[in-house]
C-alpha cells in the first residue's frame, strides 16, 4: 500500500517570490500553533506535543509525505494510526476485494473453461450477496474519506480534486448500488463497476503522478498520432486506387480481401502497421507482380519503423522529465519535513523567550528521544542515532540537524557476519577452501552438468511412450546430484557459519531448493517401497524433481556480470513498477467492463459441430477456423485474456473481423483500436522507458565489480536521478512552512 501524501500538489508549489512570504525575507522566526498568530510560545496542554509533532514530521519526510495536516495531539495520534501498516494493508485488502468482485458478479467467471463449445452455464450469485460485500467496502471507503478530510481540514479538502472525485465516485456508487437492489439485481449495466478502479488510483500518489505524466505527454503523442492517421489515410486511398476491382477474378483477390472499401483498407493497413498480418496482406498482389511489394515496404518502413519508434522516443523523453520533476518534489517534501521537525523542537518552552540574536538549536537528548519513537527501518534509525552520538554534547544547530538525515538518501550495504574461528588445522583448511569464490564457480559447473544430463535423458526418452521410459536412470542421476548439493550446503555452512551462510541470498536460494529436493527424493523412496496405489506416478515425481533442479540452475545468474546486470534491472523494475502496474490494472479493468457491456454474447456457440467440420466449412484465417472460441467477452476473466491477446497484437485482426461481422457494424473496431493505442502504444512504451532508464543507469555505474555490488544494493529511482536534483533553498523551505494550513510561522 502506498504511504504517500494526502495532498499531491500542495508542497510542490512555489510562491511568486520564490520562497519569500509576504514579500519579505525570513528573519528571526517565531512559532505559533494557533490561528490567531500569537508569539513564538508553544501553547500545548501536553508538554510532549513538540516531540509528537517532530516524530510525525520526520516520518512524513521518510515516506515523502506532505506535512499539510493537523498537528494537535489527538490528530497526530489519528494520523499515525491512519498510516500504520495495519490500516493501510486493511484498506488495500478492501480495494482488492471490491475489484475482485468482477470475477463473481454476473456474468461470473467461475467456470472451468471459457470455450464457447464446452463452457457450462455461469454460476449466478444470489441477489444481495455481492451487494452486501460492496456495502461493507463502501463503508470502509466512507471512513477513509472522512479521516482524510478531517486530517487535512476542510480548506485543503475542497482544493484537492482527487478527494472531491473520491466523494463523487463514492456517492455515485451508492446510488447505483441502491438502483441495483431496487431492480432485484436484473440490471444489465452497473455503472459502479466501471468507476471502481478510481478507489485504487486515489489511494496511490505514484499512480496519480503517472497519470499526470501521461496527461502532459498527450499533446506530443497526439501530434505523432495525427501524423500516423494521415499516413494511414493517404496509403489507404492510394491502395484503393492501386488495387481496384478488375474484370479478371484472379486479379481481384487483393481488392476483395483487403482494399474493398475505405474502412476495410484502413483496417488492413492499421494491422500491417503492427506487422500482425505481414506478409499475408501483400501476397495476392505480390504473386501477380513483384513491384507491388514497394507499396507495402514503403508503408511499413515509414509507419512501423519511423513513426512508431518516434512515439517511443517522445514517451521516453517526457517520462524522464516527469520522473525528474517527481523526484525533485519528493526531495523537497523530505527536506521540508525535516525542517519542520527542527522548528517545532527548537521553539522555546512557555514562559521563556529567545532574542533575535539567539541561534535556533535542538538538544542532543531531544533528538535521541525523537528517534526512539520514529517508525522506520532499523538500520536508518541506528545510522542516525550513531551520527547523533558522535556530535559533542549540547545543542544541534539547523545545518547539523539536517545533515543527520542524509542517511535517509542512502540504502544499506549489507555486511556479512565474520567467519567462525576454528582451532583445528583441518577445519581451518576446510574453511579456507569452501569459503573461496571458486567453490561457487565449481557449484555452478556441477549444476550445468546436471542440466546437461537431464537434457540428454529427455532427448533419448522423448519419443518413447510412458510405459517404456526408464525412470530409474533419472532417479540415479538425481540422487547423485542431490547428494552433491547437500554436501556443498553443509560444507558452506561449516565454512561461513549458519548466520554467515544465510546472509547471502544465493545461499538461501540454494539451501531451500536442496532441502526441497531432498524431501522429494526421500518421499519417492518411502512411497514406492509399498504396493498401495499412489496419487502420483514415479514419472510425475521425477519430473517435479527435474523441474526444481532446472529452477535451481538460476543460481548462476549473479555470477555472470552482464546477466547479473540484467537480472538486477528486472528486480529494480519490480520495485519501481508499482505505479505502472496499477495503471495497467485500471486500464484493463475499465476496458474489460466496457467490452462486456458491448460484446457479451455477441458470438454464438457453434453448437454440436465438430472442430474438423468447422475448419473445413469456413474461410481460412478466421476466428472459427483458428479455433479462438475461448477468446470472448462473455465473462470478466475471459475478457482480460482477450485484451492481453490483443495487446500482444499477434493475429489481432481476427478479433477485429469477427466482432465486426457478428455486431453488423464496423464501429466495433474503434473499441479494439482504442485498446491497442492505450495498452500497446502508451503503456508498453512507458514500460520500455522505465527499462531504458534503469539499464542505462546501471550500465554507467558498473565499471568494477565493487561498484556493481553497490549498484545492485542501492539503485532506486531517487538515486538514479540524484545528480540532477537541486536541493531546495532556505527561502523555499521557509515559504512552504509559512503556507502550512495548521502550523504558522510568524515573522
Amino acid at each position: 500500500m502506498e504511504t504517500k501524501p494526502l495532498l499531491t500538489g500542495s508542497t510542490g508549489q512555489r510562491s511568486a517570490d520564490y520562497g519569500f512570504c509576504s514579500g519579505n525575507p525570513p528573519k528571526a522566526r517565531r512559532l505559533s500553533y494557533s490561528a490567531s498568530g500569537h508569539s513564538c510560545y508553544v501553547d500545548w496542554e501536553d508538554e510532549g506535543l513538540p516531540i509528537q509533532q517532530a516524530v510525525v514530521f520526520i516520518e512524513d519526510a521518510i515516506q515523502y509525505r506532505s506535512i499539510n495536516h493537523r498537528v494537535d495531539s489527538r490528530s497526530l495520534w489519528l494520523y499515525r494510526w491512519y498510516y500504520s501498516r495495519i490500516y493501510q494493508w486493511g484498506l488495500g485488502t478492501v480495494i482488492a476485494l471490491i475489484l475482485v468482485l468482477a470475477f463473481i458478479e454476473r456474468p461470473s467467471s467461475l467456470t472451468a473453461s471459457s470455450d464457447l463449445r464446452y463452457k457450462e452455464p455461469h454460476w449466478e450469485p444470489a441477489c444481495g450477496l455481492t451487494e452486501s460485500i460492496e456495502m461493507v467496502c463502501f463503508l470502509v471507503f466512507a471512513l477513509d474519506l472522512t479521516l482524510k478530510g478531517y486530517l487535512i481540514g476542510w480548506d485543503e479538502f475542497r482544493k484537492n480534486k482527487w478527494l472531491i472525485g473520491y466523494m463523487v465516485v463514492l456517492a455515485g456508487s451508492l446510488i447505483d448500488w441502491t438502483l441495483s437492489l431496487s431492480m432485484v439485481c436484473e440490471e444489465h449495466f452497473r455503472i459502479r463497476r466501471l468507476i471502481r478502479p478510481f478507489f485504487l488510483l486515489q489511494n496511490s500518489s505514484l499512480m496519480k503522478k503517472t497519470l499526470k505524466c501521461i496527461k502532459r505527454t498527450l499533446p506530443e503523442i497526439a501530434s505523432v498520432i495525427l501524423l500516423l492517421a494521415l499516413h494511414l489515410c493517404l496509403f489507404a486511398m492510394f491502395g484503393m486506387l492501386l488495387f481496384t476491382r478488375g474484370e479478371d477474378p484472379a486479379k481481384n483477390e487483393e481488392w476483395r480481401v483487403y482494399f474493398r472499401n475505405f474502412p476495410q483498407s484502413l483496417t488492413s493497413l492499421l494491422v500491417l502497421l503492427t506487422t500482425a498480418n505481414n506478409p499475408d496482406v501483400m501476397i495476392p498482389a505480390y504473386s501477380l507482380n513483384r513491384a507491388y511489394s514497394i507499396f507495402f515496404i514503403l508503408f511499413s518502413g515509414f509507419g512501423t519503423y519511423f513513426l512508431m519508434n518516434l512515439l517511443t522516443a517522445i514517451i521516453y523523453n517526457q517520462f524522464r522529465g516527469y520522473l525528474l520533476m517527481s523526484i525533485q518534489t519528493s526531495i523537497l517534501r523530505r527536506r521540508l519535513g525535516i525542517r519542520a521537525a527542527f522548528e517545532v523542537l527548537s521553539c522555546p518552552a512557555q514562559g521563556t523567550s529567545r532574542s533575535e540574536d539567539d541561534v535556533a538549536s535542538v538538544k542532543v537528548e531531544t533528538v535521541l528521544q525523537v528517534m526512539t519513537l520514529v517508525q522506520t527501518k532499523s538500520y536508518y534509525r541506528q545510522a542516525i542515532v550513531a551520527k547523533v552520538r558522535q556530535l559533542p554534547a549540547g545543542d544541534i544547530q539547523r545545518e547539523a540537524f539536517q545533515m543527520l538525515f542524509d542517511e535517509l538518501d542512502t540504502d544499506r550495504i549489507k555486511e556479512h557476519p565474520p567467519l567462525p574461528e576454528y582451532s583445528s588445522t583441518f577445519m581451518q583448511r576446510l574453511q579456507f577452501i569452501f569459503s573461496h569464490y571458486y567453490v561457487t564457480v565449481a557449484g555452478n559447473i556441477i549444476a550445468l552438468v546436471n542440466i546437461v544430463c537431464i537434457c540428454v535423458v529427455l532427448l533419448v526418452e522423448s519419443e518413447k511412450p510412458l510405459s517404456e521410459r526408464n525412470d530409474y536412470a533419472f532417479e540415479v542421476i538425481n540422487c547423485f546430484f542431490i547428494v552433491v548439493y547437500l554436501l556443498e550446503m553443509v560444507l558452506k555452512m561449516l565454512a561461513f557459519g549458519v548466520r554467515g551462510y544465510i546472509s547471502y541470498k544465493n545461499n538461501i536460494f540454494d539451501g531451500l531448493m536442496t532441502i526441497i529436493l531432498l524431501a522429494l527424493q526421500i518421499s519417492i523412496f518411502a512411497t514406492y517401497k509399498v504396493s498401495y496405489p499412489h496419487w502420483l506416478s514415479l514419472w510425475e515425481l521425477v519430473r517435479l524433481v527435474n523441474m526444481l533442479i532446472i529452477f535451481r540452475f538460476l543460481r548462476v545468474i549473479p555470477n555472470i556480470k552482464l546477466t547479473a546486470l540484467v537480472a538486477s534491472t528486472l528486480v529494480d523494475l519490480v520495485k519501481n513498477l508499482r505505479a505502472f502496474a496499477g495503471i495497467l490494472v485500471v486500464v484493463y479493468y475499465m476496458f474489460a467492463v466496457l467490452g462486456i457491456w458491448l460484446f457479451q454474447g455477441v458470438i454464438p456457440a457453434p453448437g454440436n459441430m465438430s472442430l474438423t467440420t468447422t475448419n473445413f466449412s469456413i474461410e481460412c484465417g478466421t476466428y472459427e477456423q483458428l479455433g479462438y472460441w475461448p477468446n470472448n467477452f462473455d465473462d470478466f476473466a475471459s475478457t482480460l485474456v482477450l485484451l492481453y491477446n490483443i495487446m500482444v497484437v499477434n493475429n489481432w485482426q481476427v478479433f477485429l473481423d469477427v466482432y465486426a461481422r457478428f455486431t453488423g457494424s464496423g464501429w466495433s473496431k474503434l473499441y479494439f483500436v482504442a485498446w491497442w493505442l492505450t495498452s500497446s502504444v502508451m503503456w508498453v512504451n512507458l514500460f520500455v522507458a522505465l527499462i531504458l532508464e534503469n539499464f542505462i543507469y546501471k550500465w554507467d555505474h558498473t565499471s568494477s565489480a565493487s561498484e556493481m555490488e553497490s549498484t545492485r544494493l542501492q539503485t532506486t529511482v531517487q538515486l538514479m536521478f540524484r545528480e540532477h536534483i537541486q536541493e531546495p533553498t532556505e527561502e523555499e523551505l521557509m515559504c512552504q512552512l509559512c503556507q502550512h494550513p495548521h502550523l504558522n510561522l510568524n515573522q
